[in-house]
C-alpha cells in the first residue's frame, strides 16, 4: 500500500495574502508558491497591483515579508 498523495497546499508552502483595507483580516489568497524565489517576485508583482493595499508573503506561522512593516 502506497503512502496517500501530499495535497497541493503541502507542495506549496508559500502564500501570498492581500488584507482589508483596514488591515484587520486577510481579504483573499492571492497565490502559493513552491520556492522562496517565486514567491518574492508574487509579492512585489502583488505590491504593483495594490500600491495601497497591506500585502503579506508567509511561509507557515511566519511572516516573511510585509508591505506594511
Amino acid at each position: 500500500m502506497s503512502a496517500p498523495e501530499p495535497s497541493p497546499q503541502e507542495d506549496l508552502p508559500y502564500r501570498i495574502e492581500l488584507w482589508l483595507p483596514d488591515r484587520s483580516a486577510v481579504e483573499r489568497l492571492l497565490a502559493r508558491a513552491i520556492s522562496a524565489e517565486l514567491a518574492r517576485a508574487i509579492f512585489m508583482a502583488a505590491q504593483g497591483e495594490y500600491p495601497q493595499r497591506r500585502i503579506t508573503l508567509s511561509k507557515g506561522q511566519a511572516t516573511v515579508l510585509d508591505s506594511a512593516a
